[in-house]
């Protein structure tokens, strides 16, 4: 029988395949990519995601050696840097890694404590665990549209707005 950390953990990695199944099918030029009015692009989308699984990871679970700097949610909009697909793809697989590895190390009991955060409050671990598998589905869904119907940002497009 598997532990609840165990079926937590598969639930995560199976719903992030939403996520990092399109990433193989990515160009860099795709990063940019758009689906106006919308102001984030697919660059940002991948590095927030990644954003906020490192601070899921330092302030929901604890893995206080994380260093993250969350330059999407700082900025709170897309600053156009988001251009590398190497950099942002090695980004989102560290991520990845940081968050299952203090994942693991959650013991059955530890998802009924609580935790505290600005951004929703007093939720149980289990609880906030979800709050980042939605999070990561959410926006692969917005990549998947945006890299489908989405139009590649253009300097023209950008002094217009």
């Amino acid at each position: 029988m598997k532990t609840k950390t165990k079926l937590l953990l598969d639930l995560w990695i199976e719903a992030r395949t939403r996520f990092t199944n399109q990433l193989g099918n990515l160009t860099e030029e795709d990063l940019t990519k758009k689906l106006l009015p919308s102001p984030n692009s697919i660059g940002f989308l991948i590095r927030h995601i990644g954003d906020v699984e490192l601070l899921f990871a330092k302030n929901v679970f604890g893995a206080s050696h994380t260093k993250v700097i969350a330059k999407t949610v700082i900025a709170q909009r897309d600053t156009g840097e988001w251009t590398n697909l190497n950099e942002l793809l090695d980004y989102v697989n560290h991520s990845y890694k940081v968050l299952q590895s203090i994942v693991e190390k959650q013991q059955d009991s530890d998802w009924e404590t609580t935790v505290v955060t600005k951004e929703f409050g007093t939720k149980s671990k289990a609880e906030a665990f979800g709050r980042i598998i939605s999070h990561t589905t959410y926006h692969a869904g917005q990549l998947a549209i945006i890299n489908k119907h989405g139009r590649y940002d253009e300097p023209k497009a950008q002094i217009e707005r």
